[in-house]
């Protein structure tokens, strides 16, 4: 196990999430089968909206998971790692899709 963890992998990123003030998805990329069905990505992205909608955090551990998120009017912004991974580098991904998306919209990102 742990010669798998220390082994470096292009594969930082596990999922990414725009999901609405309400909790239901805009958009969702997941990059594995942690999550194979569709039945089971929404009830992961519902945990993932109850346990971060009401704080002002911006990292949060669910199921084993690093979840980084951020939100704006009415969005809120979500990029999922495995638990031993790099806040920092999966913050980076956050920041990075939040500004594209920010310069792309003129600075209207909102449902």
């Amino acid at each position: 196990m742990e010669a798998l963890i220390l082994e470096p992998s292009l594969y930082t990123v596990k999922a990414i999430l725009i999901l609405d003030n309400d909790g239901d998805r805009l958009f969702a990329k997941y990059y594995d089968d942690t999550y194979p069905s569709i039945k089971e990505q929404k009830t992961f992205e519902k945990n993932i909206f109850n346990k971060t909608h009401r704080t002002d955090s911006e990292i949060a551990l669910l199921e084993g998971l690093t979840v980084v998120y951020k939100s704006s009017i009415d969005l809120y912004f979500y990029v999922i790692g495995s638990s031993y991974e790099n806040e920092l580098m999966l913050m980076a991904v956050l920041n990075c899709l939040f500004d594209s998306l920010s310069q792309m919209l003129r600075k209207n990102v909102e449902k």
